[in-house]
């Protein structure tokens, strides 16, 4: 195993010291938006993630609920977002255990019975039944077994995006009248 200075530790040295001693310095929060287009129509839109980034996505609506399914749909950027948290993870941790990663791919599956959402049976419920992350991973010849094990079980620990959808969170809707 190649031994190498961390960036994710030097990176996170400063922070980790400041949320010890100011642990409310650790609770962040994050955003998107969508973007008002007149060019949008009922199975289209735009959506800006974070502040500042100065970037937006396009989205369309699957087939399956009536789209036209010619743009990533808000399922498949949950899929994403899923895919990228666990990618990051495991990059991350393996960066701090000095592993070499030489391949990673991460896929993640999400199912859903759209008759839920589409109102067609009531005992059906709205939302995606079950996720199935895959995360396919090379390390260097010669990497130590132990050193995989502990770098996929920490990877599954730190992954905020997988802990949120296993233990569901609180989330509340306004709908406000301009």
């Amino acid at each position: 195993m190649s031994r190498r200075a961390s960036l994710v530790l030097q990176r996170q040295a400063e922070p980790r010291a400041a949320y010890k001693t100011d642990p409310a310095l650790a609770l962040i929060r994050k955003r998107a938006r969508t973007v008002w287009s007149s060019d949008d129509d009922a199975l289209h839109g735009t959506i800006a993630p974070g502040d500042g980034y100065g970037i937006t996505w396009h989205f369309g609506i699957d087939r399956a609920v009536g789209g036209e399914h010619d743009a990533p749909n808000p399922g498949e950027l949950l899929c994403a977002a899923l895919a990228a948290c666990q990618h990051a993870a495991i990059r991350m941790v393996a960066d701090a255990l000095g592993i070499v990663l030489m391949h990673l791919e991460v896929e993640a599956i999400g199912t859903v019975d759209v008759r839920g959402s589409l109102a067609i049976d009531r005992s059906v419920p709205v939302g995606f039944a079950r996720f199935d992350c895959r995360a396919t991973l090379a390390l260097e010849p010669g990497a130590d077994p132990r050193v995989y094990e502990r770098l996929l079980v920490e990877a599954e620990r730190s992954c905020i995006n997988l802990a949120t959808l296993r233990a569901g969170v609180p989330v509340t809707l306004a709908f406000n009248l301009a």
